[in-house]
């Protein structure tokens, strides 16, 4: 079984943690998973966004939020929470290939078309670290540094609530679209094991994942702890180019200029590194414990814990490119980034009362460690004595959070008691990059000898590129370690002025001890119930994000491509980091936090079995954090030349460079939106139960600013056509998502039908249209059919894209290697179909 594979393979990277049980938030108690029908019928109780003792139903919440059951994120074959979600939750995407770099490896997310970033990431209402994998190669979601999800163990999951409206005042920096809280498993009995295999239709890609959960019970007043794993591999799929034509030379010409005679042989599908690119060993692991002490003190602990290996294959050149040195691959290679992931967090807290309060106190720790590597691959500048596999470096994310939490109900002569809440927080957070191997980066200088091999007889005394080809390693000038403290205070008081009107406010304050400095956010929230099962609701919030560590301080030279004559050429780029001097000569200052004021309004309908919630909404952010184009015009050259950036790169070891890029509070945008949502259940006796979901998200953003050019690149493009539209237009405008429940006897069967609509990949011209592709809306279909063979047996088969879909074959198509052929920001990926199976035992 793969589980115990992969739990051996990780033994000597395994963190161990030992806590005291529990739970969660105090001011956020997590309840456990409501049952199914309660969901259905709207009247599970959420936890998310609600401050306090008066817990709140989906139904009667003054602002949008979504429950997802644990079958939901069960019935699927899909690998990761972030491409579950992503079938479920209208307003989250993930594109298929959001841009280079790690954002290959651990996807980027878009949510109300603007990044990952923007949403809090909670665990049983506490923050989840992110993730320290910058996307600074990615074109969606570009720069940034989200929680990545797919560390946590799907099996893990009791629900997951989704709240849909800015919760800064609450939860603080990064709660600006919303929030996800993962709530863990409270099942104090039991176990199940399942097992899923699948593939893709025709391209290979084949997935085998294993899970198993158990609880018991702890003490013997309501105690429980629960632990749960998960193990998968997911190979790569075959590539999904063009096949490339018999007339693009993928050799060098004899010298006598005529065609090398393998041309005829070699496998002409080169798209290696476009479709499915990946190679994952994933293993997930949690707990989630509680031990009450008395009927007034709860102990609580909850951890979780994963490995992953990433191999990816991220470039694709031919035999006949400067870089392909014959003495060590004759035919051409694909260079692969290797990814070597350990994650863990872990909680621990009490909940009590206090001089009237309910009391919660807590700590957590998390740390996100990743070693980065390259395989099949070469330094050329070494000449052919050059390895294939190099050490690139490592980067360290971590996070200490302690809170203070406390609730109290007052009379007040209100139609129901007013709650007041309050806190505090201290976080405590550190970035580490370090250096990788000097061959990893270096420039060994070899010259291409003369002679009268072909390639020779090519290239000839001319020096290919310094630094791997493809990527490049953290140089000891690039390697860095940034920390920082915060402390916040927060407020907030709900309650019923009448029956029917509800209205809340919340306040926070933070003080950081970085560039970030001090912010406050605020947040009114009402509802009111004109007619019995009929409400309006809204309100107004501003927000903030703080810049990441990560992005204040990440400096690389990278290696990116340009496409010349269909052939990849790399290109050395210098990503500066903000408060680099360099930097400085164009303009640069340190990062202030992203500040944002968001409306909402909004109503809800409620009858019977039926419910329609239709939010609209408007999320102004203003100095959002964005990369700078790639500087390489004459002004920008200019100042790389000078004596002063020279002597600075000198002092450094590092060469000469042509151009450069960073990080700038570079824009003002404006995102205006609709989320409508109806649920309804019939119950019909003899034909079985359905829960049909209707859900339809639709957004826009808009730029409103863009920040000035410095007075010595005022011929200069910062942010040009192609970055501005990847903010606007690069991922689907709307999406609508169709679901069915059918459940009859010991059958279950699930069908969801998704539109996803249109979206533009814009070319790299900052003048031109010619290469601007603009892709069509698609309808997607799942299907997973499953029975109750026994009390404990469950078998079920499914399909993901049921009837093999592909985005529009429009790209914009590499010559040399078929990559383009769809586009590389598809939602639903590149590769087509994918059937699975499923077998899960309950004890």
């Amino acid at each position: 079984m793969i589980l115990p594979t992969l739990l051996k393979r990780t033994a000597s990277t395994v963190y161990f943690v030992v806590a005291l049980a529990g739970s969660a938030h105090a001011a956020d108690a997590v309840q456990p998973a409501a049952p199914d029908d309660a969901i259905a019928e709207g009247g599970a109780i959420v936890v998310t966004g609600v401050r306090g003792a008066r817990p709140r139903t989906v139904a009667d919440s003054p602002v949008p939020i979504d429950v997802i059951d644990t079958r939901e994120l069960q019935a699927t074959g899909r690998v990761g929470l972030k491409d579950i979600l992503g079938n479920i939750v209208p307003s989250l995407t993930v594109p298929a290939l959001g841009g280079g770099g790690t954002s290959s490896g651990a996807k980027p997310i878009s949510i109300r078309g603007l990044s990952g970033d923007y949403v809090l990431v909670l665990v049983n209402g506490k923050r989840r670290h992110t993730t320290s994998l910058i996307n600074n190669l990615s074109r969606v979601s570009g720069g940034s540094t989200p929680v990545d999800i797919d560390l946590l163990a799907a099996n893990a999951i009791g629900r997951v609530e989704v709240l849909r409206d800015g919760a800064a005042a609450q939860y603080g920096s990064d709660a600006i679209s919303g929030v996800i809280n993962f709530i863990l498993d409270a099942s104090p009995e039991g176990g199940e094991f399942a097992t899923t295999a699948g593939s893709l239709y025709e391209r290979g890609g084949e997935l085998i994942q294993q899970s198993v959960s158990y609880g018991s019970r702890l003490g013997a007043d309501g105690g429980f702890v629960r632990f749960a794993a998960e193990g998968k591999f997911h190979d790569r799929a075959d590539p999904s180019g063009a096949i490339v034509a018999d007339s693009v030379d993928l050799y060098p010409r004899l010298a006598n200029g005529s065609r090398d005679p393998r041309e005829a042989t070699i496998d002409r599908n080169r798209a290696g590194n476009y479709g499915r690119t990946n190679r994952d060993y994933i293993v997930n692991g949690s707990y989630n414990a509680e031990l009450p002490l008395s009927d007034a003190t709860t102990l609580y602990s909850f951890s979780t814990l994963s490995y992953r290996d990433i191999k990816d294959g991220r470039g694709q050149f031919n035999a006949n490119n400067i870089n392909s040195l014959p003495e060590i691959f004759p035919n051409g290679f694909l260079a692969k980034r290797r990814i070597w992931e350990t994650d863990f967090q872990v909680t621990a807290g009490v909940r009590t009362t206090l001089a009237g309060f309910d009391a919660d106190f807590s700590s957590s720790f998390g740390r996100d460690d990743v070693k980065l590597g390259a395989v099949d691959t070469l330094n050329p500048s070494l000449g052919p004595s050059s390895k294939t596999s190099f050490f690139m470096g490592k980067q360290i994310s971590s996070l200490w959070v302690n809170n203070a939490d406390f609730s109290r109900t007052f009379e007040l002569g209100l139609a129901e008691p007013l709650t007041l809440a309050f806190g505090f927080e201290h976080r405590w957070e550190r970035f580490q990059n370090k250096a990788g191997e000097p061959d990893s980066y270096r420039d060994g200088g070899y010259v291409i000898p003369t002679g009268a091999t072909p390639f020779q007889l090519a290239y000839g005394g001319q020096r290919p590129a310094a630094s791997l080809v493809s990527f490049t390693g953290t140089t000891p000038a690039d390697a860095f370690v940034l920390t920082r403290n915060n402390v916040a205070a927060y407020v907030d008081i709900g309650a019923n002025i009448t029956k029917a009107w509800f209205v809340g406010v919340a306040g926070r304050a933070e003080h950081y001890t970085d560039s970030s400095g001090d912010t406050v956010s605020g947040k009114f929230s009402t509802r009111y119930e004109i007619l019995p099962g009929f409400a309006l609701r809204g309100g107004v919030n501003t927000g903030f994000r703080a810049p990441s560590l990560a992005q204040q301080g990440f400096s690389t030279s990278q290696n990116t491509s340009i496409t010349i004559n269909g052939d990849r050429v790399p290109q050395l780029v210098k990503f500066l980091a903000p408060n680099d001097p360099i930097a400085g000569y164009f303009g640069a200052k340190p990062l202030t936090p992203e500040k944002s004021l968001n409306f909402t309004a909004g109503a809800t309908f409620e009858s019977g079995a039926f419910r329609l919630t239709v939010d609209g909404y408007q999320i102004r952010i203003k100095d959002r954090i964005v990369k700078t184009e790639i500087l390489n015009s004459a002004e920008a050259k200019a100042i790389l030349a000078s004596p002063a950036v020279t002597a600075i790169l000198a002092a450094r070891g590092v060469p000469g460079i042509s151009s450069a890029q960073f990080f700038i509070n570079g824009v003002d945008t404006r995102t205006r939106g609709i989320d409508a949502v109806a649920e309804y259940t019939l119950r019909t006796g003899s034909l079985g139960d359905f829960k049909l979901n209707a859900a339809y998200s639709y957004n826009k953003t808009r730029l409103l600013d863009v920040a000035a050019n410095p007075a010595n690149l005022s011929n200069t493009i910062l942010f040009g056509r192609q970055a501005r539209a990847d903010l606007t237009s690069a991922t689907p405008r709307d999406k609508l998502v169709l679901s069915s429940e059918w459940t009859i006897g010991a059958l279950r069967n699930l069908l969801r039908v998704t539109r996803f609509g249109k979206y533009t990949e814009t070319g790299t011209s900052q003048t031109s249209t010619a290469d601007d592709r603009t892709f069509s809306p698609k309808w997607v279909t799942d299907l997973d059919i499953s029975a109750q063979v026994t009390r404990s047996i469950n078998l079920a088969v499914g399909a993901n894209n049921l009837f093999d879909v592909y985005p529009d074959d429009i790209g914009v198509i590499q010559a040399n290697t078929g990559s383009g052929l769809y586009g590389n920001f598809a939602p639903f990926g590149l590769s087509g179909g994918f059937y699975y199976a499923r077998v899960g035992v309950k004890f």
